[in-house]
């Protein structure tokens, strides 16, 4: 058993999820100062949701150390935003009468390609996300959305098998208590005077 019981947290730069929705984020902040206008409401919601998809996943993980109950519950709320923000865009295709790509879509397909290379950033979708048609912009944004639910939904698949397996906090300080008491009680004694 390792020294302490606390488990290495944090790292969430590196998780998939967190890269993604960070693109989601900054798209999303991009999109609306572009195509809303700052007075509609939807214009902050949009924004908040993707911010919330992207914090959710930073707080989750650092909640991580004491409690993976807070850190399946914070990537699920990350998950929930992000699928708040989609019907947001499916919402303005709609009402504009503007076509959300189908699996099938050219654009789509091109989408799926950017999404496996390895490190992507924003720049790598930076001519999609700041194209000048909004329908454009807004289905390639859809698809970025769903990446990052989808590597979100993988993950609290993941959490949650954890759980089951290694426990939590309480689990985990029995048992270091336990090796520790065992450890001292298998010690020689010293001799008393």
């Amino acid at each position: 058993m390792p020294e302490g019981f606390i488990p290495a947290h944090g790292g969430y730069e590196k998780l998939l999820s967190y890269q993604k929705a960070q693109i989601v984020y900054d798209a999303t902040v991009y999109f609306c100062a572009r195509f809303l206008d700052k007075r509609d409401r939807t214009y902050d919601q949009m924004i908040q949701a993707a911010r919330s998809g992207k914090q959710n996943i930073v707080e989750g993980s650092m909640a991580s150390a004491t409690s993976k109950e807070s850190e399946i519950k914070l990537t699920n709320v990350a998950r929930a935003s992000l699928e708040e923000l989609l019907t947001d865009y499916r919402d303005f295709l709609r009402n504009r009468g503007l076509a959300e790509w189908t699996k099938d879509h050219p654009y789509t397909k091109r989408l799926r390609q950017l999404n496996r290379v390895p490190g992507a950033t924003y720049v790598a979708f930076r001519k999609g996300i700041e194209n000048p048609d909004p329908a454009i912009c807004a289905n390639g944004i859809i698809g970025l959305i769903r990446v990052a639910s989808y590597l979100l939904d993988r993950q609290i698949r993941h959490l949650e098998k954890a759980f089951v397996e290694e426990g939590g906090l309480r689990e985990r300080m029995t048992r270091a208590r336990l090796a520790h008491r065992d450890k001292h009680a298998s010690a020689p004694r010293k001799p008393r005077r």
